[in-house]
């Protein structure tokens, strides 16, 4: 086996994993770090984890058992995936597992890469863009977990980590992988443990992946793997994985909605008006979650047969969800909400629901856990980085989107532009 990723979320998890298929290196992803022995035949296997915003002594822990695992599958290459917006905070947790990741291995040295050009996330000067707006003029500003407050990525991982940044700036990137292979080898302070890598458009990538195909550890968003699968397929034959294994199933279907991302709101905004939805009662989850669980899955078995797959949505506008912060908590009424999206996947399921779209990174990997998703099938591309995906032991399907992925119609193009075996 060739590439290990360990990805921060769930979500993620299935962006990277959707790249890796599509640029011809087989994949297969799973849900947690693996306790048992399991029989792959793949030449990536992407772990995803909930380590993006839990307490950074827990993130390292858990990165560090899925390196042991992937290390004992006999990896060559490790990928560590966050958010290609650099999801964080000054405390962590992109820094503190990069240092534990490079301490395991031996490592002295990575690359920080988030862009992921054809997603509107470029990568100039060391600052991190989104569409046309810095990373701190975008919504991201104002996310309730990680608010972005910076946009130089150099600043960003030296506040986290033990190490010094370095750039390697677009004019070098743009003359091909050998520069930027030259670029990383005449670094010569040993204090420099991050490098940022710019990046305009995809060529940048599939430069980024033949200058890194020997580094031991490689850390970005998606995009990168883009150019390492690339390269991969062209150096092996190119073996791309059909995502028939991965087609979505027949069956109801439900929409899940947790996060507050600026597209998701948008998103949710379009498909209220064509399908039925009904708006989370955070006050209902704190009251009595097990009667108001009971409840909205009776409202959506009711729905079961609308054309268009009803919608339960916890998505609010940043100045809505400061009131209910200020009201309940942050971390209080975000695990509420986990805790009753969770219970509510759960007797969907029982009452026969094969179909789970689901918007957020958090909300996704707390379904997908409760549904019992070991490992699955990536299959088509719904929107760049978010693929539908089937259980490989049990009939379900999801869509796992990140919150600020897909176009306005996401929810409904999932479900009409897919034939259902």
């Amino acid at each position: 086996m060739q590439l290990g990723v360990i990805a921060d979320d769930f979500t993620g998890a299935t962006d990277i994993a959707s790249f890796l298929v599509r640029n011809g290196m087989p994949t297969v992803q799973l849900n947690g770090v693996p306790t048992r022995d399991l029989p792959l035949t793949s030449e990536a296997v992407v772990i995803s984890l909930k380590t993006r915003s839990c307490p950074a002594e827990s993130a390292v822990s858990q990165s560090l058992a899925a390196l042991r695992w992937l290390q004992a599958q006999g990896c060559q290459q490790f990928y560590f995936k966050y958010c290609s917006t650099f999801d964080s905070t000054a405390e962590g947790n992109i820094g503190p597992v990069l240092d534990a990741l490079l301490a395991e291995l031996g490592e002295t040295r990575t690359v920080i890469s988030p862009a992921l050009p054809v997603n509107g996330r470029t990568v100039y000067q060391g600052y991190l863009f989104v569409g046309e707006q810095l990373l701190n003029e975008s919504g991201m500003r104002h996310h309730p977990v990680t608010p972005m407050e910076d946009a130089h990525l150099g600043r960003l991982i030296e506040r986290q980590g033990r190490g010094k940044a370095a750039l390697i700036a677009w004019p070098i990137v743009a003359r091909g992988p050998e520069a930027v292979a030259t670029a990383l080898a005449t670094i010569s302070d040993p204090a420099v443990r991050y490098v940022v890598l710019d990046a305009l458009s995809e060529q940048d990538l599939l430069t980024q992946g033949v200058a890194l195909r020997e580094m031991k550890l490689v850390s970005g968003g998606s995009g990168l793997a883009i150019g390492l699968a690339r390269d991969w397929a062209q150096r092996h034959g190119a073996r791309g994985e059909s995502a028939q294994a991965g087609m979505p199933l027949a069956g109801p279907a439900v929409v899940l909605s947790g996060s507050c991302s600026v597209m998701t709101n948008s998103q949710v905004a379009a498909y209220r008006e064509q399908a039925p939805a009904r708006a989370v009662d955070l006050s209902a989850c704190f009251t009595d979650l097990e009667s108001y669980v009971r409840t909205l899955t009776d409202w959506v078995d009711a729905q079961r047969d609308a054309p268009l797959a009803p919608m339960i949505y916890a998505t609010t506008e940043p100045q809505t969800l400061q009131r209910i912060q200020a009201q309940y908590g942050d971390k209080a009424s975000s695990e509420r909400v986990e805790q009753l999206f969770a219970a509510l996947a759960a007797a969907l399921k029982a009452k026969g629901f094969t179909r789970f779209i689901v918007a957020g990174g958090e909300t996704s990997s707390i379904v997908a856990q409760t549904l019992g998703v070991e490992a699955f099938h990536i299959g088509p591309t719904i929107s760049p980085g978010v693929p539908w995906v089937r259980d490989t032991r049990q009939p379900l399907s999801l869509a796992l989107k990140s919150g600020n992925f897909g176009d306005i119609h996401f929810f409904a193009r999932a479900q009409q532009e897919f034939r259902h075996d």
